[in-house]
């Protein structure tokens, strides 16, 4: 039998309809002009018809080419010289996380190469890290210009995650570092009396007029490196999200002088990109994202790197989809254990913090008592001044609500 084409719903407005105004007018937003014939005579007002022209422009002329067989590039690119206001209009309209979907549709459907480097554009787009994920992934087949104005987008983003991300993290780890320093069986030499005072200011007693210092409070030994942080992260495609954050969260750790921090990108390959935590734009730009995946030989190198395994954390970020020799990887990752290094397996750092990962070699990881488990941006701070205190990752994991593998 020959396809039919799905009806189109008949909701057409009426003053005693029972359908409300608002339904009858998402349901036109939704339907774009096909739904005039639908909906029919309906309460109508400037911007609702501002934001039909919105959707319509990506949407309705994306439609169409696709059905007629046309030339993807052309659509927003024919539209150039209003491609910024679209830009802003969306902005208007729609909130965020609407802008940023509409904002991906757009690079997919269209000639995006072309409106990126538009007059004005750059200014009006919100990146966000699936965004400019696609963009590094796809930076190597992108003409020149469109290359510099994707490098811009990428500093914009940097330096909005930086702006959100960096306090937090130094507060955190700076925090964890100091109370790591500090002994509560200080030498009388070496007690901190300022801090051990205030601590037993509970202590008081009236009858006369002392502190009775319960605790005491030492200065202990200050080291110039306390820890040493091994990032080494999966930059297959699934896991782009995670490149962009931990190279941003890598960043900031460099410039603690109380840390050594190495971050190792791999796919087959393995590249150590610590000579350039200093500039994260340069550090991302220069990645070769989307490749296949070769978690032993990526922790072999690690393994390589450690000179004091009770002062190293090694954090894996990866789905765990091997495709290399899985029974080498499990391998090499209880030695790592069994030297002493404290390792955890983060599945996923990103905004969902709800990963798709493979099941086996995380369960095999839990039985080698290494906490396995998603994370989001927001909670790796907390994680990070854990760690470096030696706490317990799955008594924290299950304070934060995170779903621990095992």
């Amino acid at each position: 039998m020959p396809e039919t084409e799905p009806s189109t719903p008949c909701l057409a407005y009426h003053p005693s309809s029972t359908v409300a105004p608002q339904q009858l007018r998402r349901w036109r937003l939704i339907l774009g002009h096909e739904g005039n014939l639908s909906v029919g005579a309906m309460p109508w007002t400037e911007r609702d018809e501002a934001i039909d022209q919105a959707l319509s422009m990506l949407y309705d002329q994306a439609r169409s080419h696709q059905t007629q067989g046309g030339d993807r590039s052309a659509s927003l690119q024919e539209s150039a010289p209003t491609v910024a206001r679209w830009l802003g209009d969306i902005r208007t309209y729609f909130p965020a996380s609407v802008v940023q979907v509409m904002q991906r549709d757009a690079l997919e459907r269209f000639d995006w190469y072309s409106w990126l480097t538009e007059p004005d554009v750059l200014d009006w787009i919100e990146p966000d890290v699936h965004f400019v994920a696609n963009l590094l992934a796809l930076r190597s087949v992108m003409p020149a210009p469109a290359k510099a104005a994707a490098r811009q987008l990428v500093q914009k983003l940097v330096s909005e995650l930086l702006e959100k991300l960096m306090m937090p993290l130094q507060q955190a780890v700076r925090g964890s570092l100091h109370r790591a320093s500090q002994t509560r069986r200080p030498r009388h030499t070496a007690i901190n009396w300022s801090r051990t005072i205030r601590a037993n200011l509970r202590h008081y007693q009236p009858d006369y007029g002392t502190i009775i210092p319960e605790v005491r409070l030492g200065y202990g030994h200050q080291r110039s490196t306390l820890k040493h942080v091994i990032l080494c992260v999966d930059q297959s495609g699934s896991m782009l999200p995670s490149v962009i954050y931990a190279s941003i969260f890598a960043a900031v750790l460099a410039s603690m002088p109380a840390l050594t921090t190495t971050l190792v990108l791999f796919d087959t390959a393995v590249v150590d990109l610590s000579d350039r935590l200093h500039d994260p734009v340069d550090l991302l730009w220069g990645t070769q994202l989307g490749g296949g995946t070769d978690i032993h030989r990526a922790l072999n190198y690690c393994h390589s790197l450690v000179q004091q395994p009770e002062e190293t954390l090694l954090i894996l970020i990866s789905d765990l989809y091997e495709g290399g020799s899985e029974s080498n990887l499990i391998k090499q990752m209880g030695a790592i254990g069994a030297a002493g290094v404290q390792a955890i397996a983060l599945l996923a750092l990103s905004d969902s913090g709800a990963p798709s990962f493979h099941q086996t070699i995380a369960s095999q990881f839990a039985n080698l008592d290494i906490p396995t488990f998603g994370c989001t941006p927001d909670q790796f701070p907390d994680l990070m001044a854990t760690a470096i205190n030696r706490g317990d990752i799955h008594q924290w994991a299950a304070a934060q609500h995170i779903e621990v593998v095992g």
